[in-house]
């Protein structure tokens, strides 16, 4: 018999729900307040928690093998506890924003950065990564669009695989992280834009377009799947039987474990599909849910469920079974401490090497929106006023680096302080980065500190004339500005996605009396910046860049790195032009062809239809001409077409070019996309080399979800488009033929 065959059979009933409940790590510390507390709260007791399998956000090598010790010498059959963690884009050394690496269009880099940030979190005890999130986002809006990599499905499934296989990378030798991704599914649509709302999702929608990185998640091997906390098709993602059974399991072939969000289950019942605790977990565990997180569902009512026959005992041992085999994967029943020490800690945070890929990665992550009459690089010798609530902030990890330190972040001052002399460089901070820190929300002592840093109405006016002095005295000045770190992740969603107006007004004021003005963006999510764009001479969409990102941003402005960042998401015009995406299916009255009268078409009245910023999108210091695309004028069944195209670097600037190729299905049985990414190359161009690329365009990327839920591919025309974005393309046209 197996191990693991072995414990089930000497598993009582508890000891076996107890692997399915997750707890958080307050449960694990011996304090006397707990007895009413946590633990009050959600009614449980000390032998309860002795049998949960799992423990939630708790990490630290000290911390966990004290708990791991601890729980073991209690254990009667010595199955170790899981440690799961929100491991999302870093550990100590934190890399950019998974938005931003999405901007990189770059998996291998991205596969790279998970490894790291697996090796310094298994040093830490951690064995479960609560990433990626391999959601597609639309909606500017929503605060966790920071936790995606963007607005397309082809992007985002690669990216999600980089993830996936990165930070499971010598899983099983105790070097990498089990990855759960999610979350499943359709997370990244609510309606409004609004955290933990209603998604109202076509199933072609589905299909097409949100389902392509969840399944590029399990084709890469994740170990787990967290459900998410919306509906879909009305009924709640953790009690939703076709997601969890029917796609997953069995079209999916998924063999791992599945985990709800926090307290999601319990949530079952203000979604009105459960009556009470029990009816919830009857309701998930039925559904296909193995592990309840931090709820008092399952610890209280499974094994009643069980005994009364309502739940199969088999399924029961399914459940566990699955989870007894993540553990067993893990080599947990042989080292329950996966090796983790205080000793590798300090051998692995912030070790030269991965601080040197968090500074390549934020370099390569930015993106150049803008950058008239090349005012960037700047030229040494120049004097450099840098102004702003970002100048010298280094609060710059964003709001999922759980378990970063702010205070190893390399500020932008910092940074430039290396590269320029004192005399060269004046700067400070100019104007607050907010005025009002209570819509923040209930973030407890944080927003209090926060607050106490807004300046009074004397200290705004010195700062403002300090920094319009700097400004005239400057050749260029740096700006910069953007979000809190709050105004992004969860629970941050907003309605107005512009820059604070105290910001916008204070940007103008500064560029009336700079030479020139250079802005530098910090944020989590797509912003509207028609109100300043025009205003200054270039703008760097910098995101939340993680702890080399001072040092990254310097890197570009100095010209030591050549930006080649590409937009990931599209940044619209204005507020009422979300959602915009580039994919967008297409409409009867479109607005550039059309028969009707330009009234009658589908536009805005106030507002062009079309992006400030397109998917896709970012400048260089190079420039590049592509021409001759050739294709053949069709190609059958069973083949596939050869695109090529060529690419002129038009600089003596070395850089990095990401060609882009789509496709439209011109006529189909359901209403195709406008142009949807097939493909992408990334070249490295020497200064006025001249490259040939070439794509292979397959039958699978022909293919689409029809009225009936069927994965078909249809003969006839297809347009294709190669480019440097979504926008700057060169067009052709081909027919496939079934036959």
């Amino acid at each position: 018999m197996s191990r693991i065959t072995t414990l089930l059979a000497q598993m009582t009933l508890e000891e076996k729900v107890g692997q399915l409940v997750q707890l958080s790590g307050e449960f694990f510390v011996d304090e006397p307040q707990l007895t009413v507390g946590p633990k009050a709260k959600l009614g449980i007791s000390q032998q309860q928690v002795q049998c949960a399998g799992s423990v939630l956000n708790v990490s630290g090598a000290k911390k966990t093998r004290h708990i791991q010790e601890q729980y073991l010498q209690n254990s009667r059959l010595k199955i170790p506890l899981l440690f799961m963690a929100d491991i999302v884009y870093g550990y100590r050394t934190v890399f950019p924003i998974p938005l931003a690496l999405g901007c990189s269009w770059s998996p291998t880099l991205i596969e790279r950065c998970c490894q790291v940030a697996a090796k310094e979190g298994v040093s830490a005890g951690s064995h479960v990564t609560f990433a990626p999130m391999a959601d597609l986002v639309r909606d500017a809006r929503w605060g966790r669009c920071m936790e995606s990599t963007g607005e397309d499905p082809l992007l985002n499934s690669r990216m999600v695989s980089a993830c996936v296989r990165g930070f499971q990378h010598n899983l099983e030798r105790g070097e990498g992280l089990a990855a759960c991704v999610k979350h499943f599914a359709g997370y990244g649509a609510p309606v409004a834009g609004r955290d933990y709302n209603t998604v109202e999702l076509s199933r072609q929608s589905l299909f097409d377009d949100y389902l392509p990185s969840y399944l590029a998640a399990v084709k890469a091997g994740c170990k787990l799947v967290m459900s998410a906390f919306n509906t879909i098709d009305g009924i709640p993602a953790s009690a939703n039987r076709w997601l969890l059974q029917t796609i997953l399991r069995d079209r999916w072939q998924f063999d791992g474990v599945t985990i709800a969000d926090y307290a999601a289950v319990k949530e079952l019942i203000p979604h009105g599909v459960a009556e009470d605790e029990r009816h919830a977990s009857q309701l998930a565990f039925l559904a296909g849910l193995d592990i309840d997180m931090k709820s008092p569902c399952y610890v209280n009512y499974l094994a009643g469920l069980v005994n009364e026959g309502v739940i199969p005992m088999k399924r029961l041992d399914q459940a566990v079974t699955r989870v007894l085999q993540l553990k067993e994967t893990l080599g947990l029943f042989d080292d329950p401490f996966r090796g983790a020490s205080e000793e590798k800690e300090r051998a692995w945070f912030y070790h030269p090497d991965h601080l040197a890929l968090a500074r390549e990665t934020a370099a390569r992550s930015l993106v150049l929106l803008k950058n008239d009459n090349a005012v960037l690089p700047l030229k040494p010798g120049i004097k450099v006023a840098l102004i702003g609530p970002y100048a010298d902030n280094p609060d710059i990890i964003g709001l999922w680096a759980v378990y970063g330190e702010k205070s190893r972040s390399v500020t932008l001052k910092q940074a430039l302080n290396e590269v320029i002399t004192s005399e060269e460089l004046l700067s400070t901070q100019g104007c607050d980065l907010l005025l009002n820190y209570d819509f923040l929300g209930e973030f407890g002592a944080t927003t209090q500190v926060d607050a106490q840093f807004c300046m009074s109405e004397e200290q705004r006016q010195t700062e403002q004339a300090r920094a319009l002095q700097y400004a005239r005295e400057a050749d260029v000045v740096l700006l910069a500005m953007g979000e809190h770190m709050m105004q992004s992740g969860e629970a941050a969603s907003r309605t107005d996605i512009h820059l604070p107006r105290h910001q916008v007004s204070f940007i103008q004021a500064i560029a009336q009396a700079a030479k020139k003005t250079v802005l530098i963006l910090f944020n989590g999510r797509p912003l509207v910046l028609s109100d300043v764009v025009e205003h200054v001479d270039a703008v760097i969409e910098a995101w939340f860049p993680g702890s080399e990102g001072g040092h990254a941003i310097a890197d570009v402005l100095y010209g030591k790195s050549n930006p080649s960042g590409r937009l990931a998401m599209s940044f619209p015009r204005a507020n009422g032009q979300v959602p915009i995406y580039y994919n967008a299916l297409a409409t009867g009255r479109p607005a550039d062809k059309s028969d009707h009268s330009p009234r009658f078409i589908s536009k805005y009245l106030d507002c062009p239809t079309t992006p400030l910023f397109p998917f896709g999108f970012g400048l260089s210091w190079h420039r590049v001409e592509l021409s001759e695309l050739t294709l053949a004028a069709q190609f059958s069944a069973g083949e596939t077409l050869s695109v090529g195209i060529t690419v002129r670097n038009l600089t003596s600037h070395a850089g990095i070019e990401t060609v882009q190729l789509y496709l439209r299905d011109c006529v189909a049985s359901v209403a195709r996309p406008v142009m949807m990414l097939k493909d992408f190359r990334q070249i490295a161009l020497r200064g006025d080399e001249t490259r040939r690329v070439i794509f292979e365009v397959s039958e699978e990327m022909l293919a689409f979800y029809n009225a009936d839920g069927e994965q078909v591919i249809e003969p006839g025309r297809f347009n294709i488009f190669v480019g440097t974005s979504s926008v700057d393309v060169l067009e052709g046209e081909f027919i496939y033929r079934a036959d």
